[in-house]
């Protein structure tokens, strides 16, 4: 089970993180200052798994953003590395070739993809094509109610609302 998931850039800015296991502020402060300093230390043609602690590390490199998560000495690493990848297949199917700027300026739909995904530590949802349908309909509903709300701004300043 994973335990959290943090992207961070090549400088080192935590860019998402979603933890499934409670720990305090100071922890998650520790773990990521910690992590990030030896994900970015190892050199590019090392092992994409570390140990830390009495959890198991894995991470890749896309472009600039380095995904990062911790699972359970037990699990299978390999399977981790294709749920990270499958998820950075469904941010490039919506931003379309994603990058650090997406991420920053998108995080809400980062998030969303993410837990589409991933609930509890746990893959929920494998198809790319039932995530990227449920995005879709998210948009849609933000779309109708902004919409919605402009024109209800637009009637209260007419007087009609």
């Amino acid at each position: 089970m994973i335990q959290y998931i943090l992207l961070f850039s090549r400088q080192g800015k935590v860019r998402l993180q979603k933890w499934y296991q409670a720990y305090a502020a100071k922890d998650k402060k520790k773990i990521q200052r910690e992590l990030v300093s030896a994900v970015l230390a190892r050199k590019s043609k090392m092992c994409n798994f570390l140990e830390y602690g009495d959890l198991k590390i894995v991470y890749k490199r896309y472009a600039s953003l380095f995904f990062c998560a911790a699972v359970e000495p037990e699990d299978n690493e390999l399977i981790v590395l294709e749920i990270i990848h499958r998820y950075v297949e469904l941010l490039d199917k919506y931003f379309g070739s994603v990058c650090e700027l997406d991420v920053i300026f998108n995080f809400e739909k980062a998030y969303y993809m993410l837990d589409e995904l991933i609930v509890g530590g746990a893959i929920q949802e494998s198809s790319k094509k039932n995530i990227v349908r449920a995005i879709t309909a998210q948009d849609m509903l933000q779309e109708e109610t902004e919409s919605t709300k402009t024109t209800q701004s637009l009637l209260e300043e007419m007087g009609l609302a």
